[in-house]
């Protein structure tokens, strides 16, 4: 849940930096690699020296996006742009990185012709899909997840993010049967059973979320988002002790879960899960 859905690059050229947020700039991946770049040709061979620049100008796109500098990485995707213009692996790394910096209309637009140029590429859809979430376009973002799973039957991010967007919608149930899906396929992917965790909360199966919660942590005990989520149901159960304990650990490591705005709104948990961690903030 970004309810951090999950932007991928084109062809999966890299992994995907994932999540347990990386700083919450919504799961951006990274940019396509050096012995991508010359994928696409723009009508005339490359030479030599274009070639070594572009891939010289990849790398440092890497290390913007890595570092977050991601104005820094925009001028480098659209210079390679200038040199590759139907390369649509660039277009769609342009795309996350200005979805980054909030620039979700411009993002969209070069997804568009991401998609435009390879149409039966999954990635350009489901990183658009994450920016029409950004925009609480739910049923458009479900389109584009549902055009994913045309593709690709077993892309687990779809499912994840489709879940998310069904949330959006408060389509719990579907949600929940999205993100069970995306585990199933993917079982590492922590994120995503974290997800399946809340919508149960959600549907009032309080046990079996704290179940999938502790299962997790046993697993990655660093994982911020789950040590507050366990925080706020085990608090509900009245084990405040276990609680507390949780709860130190979780602002440790992330303290924007004091926020409960941007609980609700960015990270954008489950109503109930937001009203049982916004009382364990406020206790007299």
């Amino acid at each position: 849940m970004h309810r951090t859905s999950e932007p991928l690059t084109f062809r999966r050229l890299l992994t995907v930096a994932c999540l347990c947020f990386v700083s919450l700039a919504l799961w951006l991946a990274p940019v396509a690699p050096a012995d991508a770049v010359a994928a696409a040709k723009t009508g005339q061979e490359l030479t030599a020296e274009e070639l070594s620049h572009l891939e010289d100008l990849s790398r440092r796109a890497f290390s913007a996006t890595n570092a977050g500098s991601y104005d820094q990485a925009e001028a480098y995707l659209t210079e390679m742009i200038e040199k590759l213009p139907e390369n649509p692996a660039i277009w769609s790394n342009l795309g996350n990185v200005k979805v980054s910096q909030n620039k979700i209309s411009e993002a969209i637009a070069d997804y568009n012709k991401a998609i435009e140029l390879a149409p039966y590429a999954p990635d350009p859809y489901l990183n658009r899909g994450t920016a029409l979430e950004r925009l609480e376009r739910w049923e458009e973002a479900i389109a584009d997840y549902n055009q994913v799973l045309e593709i690709d039957p077993e892309d687990a991010a779809a499912y994840n993010n489709r879940g998310n967007a069904k949330a959006g919608l408060q389509q719990w149930e579907a949600a929940l049967a999205d993100y069970q899906k995306a585990t199933e396929l993917a079982p590492q992917y922590s994120f995503a059973r974290a997800n399946y965790a809340l919508a149960l909360y959600q549907l009032g199966e309080t046990d079996a979320s704290i179940r999938t919660m502790r299962s997790l942590l046993r697993k990655y005990p660093k994982f911020a988002d789950v040590r507050a989520a366990l925080t706020a149901a085990l608090w509900e159960k009245g084990r405040r002790g276990e609680a507390e304990s949780n709860w130190v650990s979780a602002v440790g490591l992330d303290p924007r879960y004091k926020d409960i705005e941007w609980v609700a709104q960015v990270r954008r948990w489950p109503p109930a899960m937001v009203s049982a961690l916004d009382r364990f903030l406020n206790i007299e």
